[in-house]
């Protein structure tokens, strides 16, 4: 994370936006005790304003600090201005750069920001930056002693508001054996969803930042592995919680992992930091496992049997071992569906004589991560399904003239892959299962009755639904991930009549 400097503080000139407001702006001290906490009747609309690096902050409480309120810009990059309404109960803080700002909004729209446990609310401003004059010296000297805490070894942490952050940090002591971020992936994703990983060294320990999609699955990760061995009598997991709230990861590669964007190049061993993330730990981000001799995935697996499960083995393979299917109901078509929400299946072979399992051959291994991430452990026909990173490279194709009884389908031309475009939208609205679905491509003529009717007929029972403005796009709630799930696999490119095929994907949206 980059020092807050050059950061001015004071009036904003020829703002229409503060126009509306009679009262001074000034630092947050002077706030009176009698003043209007913003209006009770204004809800959060952070989609009526375009993305921008300033961000409206409302309902603050009237003991608010300069320093909670800049606090809530720091996990996510530099500040470079800010500016408080007396009498309001407002402020505006003004980012670095328009990533960090949209990061910030896109957090706090799934995590409710807090203030001395009073929820604040946050959302774009209609500026795209703040001029300011007649600096506050009290609020500048907040600034640069926030500063000097990102100068020294201790962490931004120390200014933040205390609230349950999705971001684990892991020490791992005793490090006899190397820890890769495969290893640590699979052991923290029994708890949830990971998003990201990212490995480094400081003050001589392997140590690792890790990014649930929930706070609550961090804190039962925290809560069950706090003390437990990875492998037997050595590797030693230390958790706390980091009150960094995003982790921005430029590589996918050894070292760091965003599973939530597979296109994210290797960096050919540059640092796999962000440099905004730099003042959360030490420069020095080069990992343990480098200099230590690898142990295979089996041995590791044998290693650390009876604590932690880790199966397959680590390393590039872009194929997935599927396992615990229900042999009766999985083809290779519904496995292409499901698994292809999360990268462009390549090919599919159930296993012939083990047809409860079956090998998927994704685009690259960072897909495969991402899918097995998501999917592991979730319910397909009434089996919980376990994934896992196969020892295969590629998945073979049945000799000419060999009958596999249509066990092995190579999709390898498929018009239906989601990510086949570079820089797609898809890599934006990649989600875990969810019982909500997105629904897109919906024919002008289909009312919601034609829609609830098409799902209920998957055998689920749909709770909600809404139409967006434009009745081309909706929002569809199952009553089960697991019946989402089902809905997803019979009616994804479902043909509504006129060669105009639904397209289906997880929401993070509820209705």
């Amino acid at each position: 994370m980059d020092g807050i400097s050059d950061i001015a503080v004071g009036l904003k000139r020829g703002s229409d936006e503060l126009s509306m407001y009679n009262s001074p702006i000034s630092g947050m001290s002077s706030i009176s005790d009698g003043a209007s906490n913003g209006s009770d009747t204004k809800k959060l609309r952070v989609e009526e304003a375009s993305p921008s690096r300033v961000i409206h902050i409302r309902k603050l409480p009237n003991e608010a600090s300069e320093a909670e309120v800049i606090a809530l810009g720091l996990p996510f990059g530099r500040v470079t201005n800010i500016l408080t309404l007396k009498g309001k109960n407002q402020a505006f803080l003004e980012m670095g750069t328009e990533e960090a700002a949209i990061t910030l909004v896109n957090y706090y729209s799934k995590v409710p920001p807090l203030i001395r446990n009073f929820q604040v609310f946050i959302q774009y401003s209609n500026h795209k930056e703040l001029k300011t004059d007649a600096p506050n010296q009290r609020t500048q000297a907040v600034l640069q002693a926030v500063s000097a805490v990102q100068s020294t070894n201790l962490d931004v942490q120390d200014v933040l508001a205390p609230s349950l952050s999705p971001v684990l940090r892991i020490i791992i002591d005793n490090m006899f054996y190397p820890v890769t971020l495969d290893v640590l992936q699979q052991i923290f994703s029994k708890f949830g969803t990971v998003m990201k990983i990212i490995t480094f060294t400081k003050n001589n320990q392997f140590q690792a930042l890790l990014q649930f999609s929930d706070p609550v699955n961090a804190q039962q990760a925290k809560m069950a592995l706090d003390g437990q061995n990875i492998y037997n009598s050595c590797c030693t997991l230390r958790i706390d919680f980091s009150k960094l709230v995003n982790l921005n990861v430029k590589y996918n590669n050894d070292k760091s992992r965003d599973y939530t964007r597979p296109e994210l190049p290797p960096g050919d061993g540059q640092s796999s930091i962000d440099p905004a993330m730099a003042a959360a730990f030490s420069k020095d981000s080069s990992s343990l496992l480098a200099t230590l001799n690898p142990l295979s995935a089996a041995a590791a697996a044998a290693a650390a049997a009876g604590r932690v499960a880790l199966a397959g083995q680590t390393g590039s393979t872009g194929v997935l071992l599927v396992s615990n299917l229900n042999e009766e109901m999985v083809t290779p078509q519904s496995l292409f569906t499901l698994f292809g929400v999360y990268g462009d299946v390549q090919r599919v072979k159930i296993l012939y004589n083990k047809k409860d399992s079956a090998l998927i051959q994704m685009s690259d291994s960072n897909q495969a991560q991402l899918a097995m991430s998501h999917l592991n452990g979730q319910k397909m026909y009434g089996n919980i399904i376990r994934v896992t990173l196969s020892k295969h490279q590629t998945v073979a194709l049945p000799r000419d003239g060999l009958d596999d009884q249509g066990l092995t389908k190579d999709y390898a031309n498929s018009p239906l892959h989601r990510f086949k475009k570079p820089g797609s939208k898809n890599f934006q609205n990649i989600f875990p299962p969810s019982a909500t679905l997105h629904l897109s491509n919906v024919p002008q003529d289909v009312t919601e009755d034609d829609l609830r009717l098409l799902f209920s007929n998957t055998g689920g029972t749909v709770k909600a639904f809404k139409f967006f403005q434009d009745r081309k796009m909706a929002l569809i709630q199952m009553s089960t991930v697991e019946e989402a799930i089902q809905a997803l696999i019979d009616l994804h490119n479902y043909n509504m009549g006129g060669n105009q095929h639904l397209r289906v994907s997880f929401s993070k949206s509820t209705i």
